[in-house]
């Protein structure tokens, strides 16, 4: 499994202890960024990663700043991301099972790192349910791809 992950300055420690993790465990990560712990503007990694993970370079998508906000703000104007800032193991889950997310945002600033490591294993080992929930990721999908944008 391919995984992009990027951060902003305020979530690149978290970032480079997920890497080290995830490449423990088999994954291939892609980092987007930053590189180092100087101020970095939190889109110029979000972007990136959500194009990887909607052009199918990546099958998941890791995103890292202080409060997970802003990467979820940036990533999900990605056509086709579906970014879930999460903050609990059954958010993980849930943003996966309902939502079928494929980029998962934590908080750098206020995530345990030990949290941080069940967190992604549980996003990126729980299927999406489908049924009632794929009619509303259609309804989404729908909206993004017109040229209108008439949700009526």
């Amino acid at each position: 499994m391919i995984i992009a992950i990027g951060s902003d300055h305020r979530g690149y420690r978290l970032k480079e202890i997920l890497k080290t993790f995830l490449s423990s465990k088999g994954y291939r990560v892609l980092d987007f960024g930053t590189h180092s712990e100087e101020s970095f503007d939190y889109p110029d990694a979000a972007i990136p990663v959500g194009e990887a993970v909607a052009s199918g370079k990546a099958d998941f998508g890791i995103l890292i700043c202080m409060t997970g906000i802003g990467m979820s703000i940036a990533a999900n104007k990605v056509r086709g991301i579906r970014a879930a800032l999460v903050t609990a193991l059954e958010f993980a889950e849930l943003s996966r099972k309902h939502n079928n997310a494929n980029v998962i945002c934590l908080q750098g600033g206020y995530v345990d790192p030990e949290d941080a490591k069940n967190f992604v294993l549980k996003f990126f080992t729980t299927d999406f349910e489908g049924g009632r929930h794929l009619r509303r990721i259609k309804k989404i999908e729908k909206y993004e791809t017109s040229s209108q944008k008439d949700f009526s």
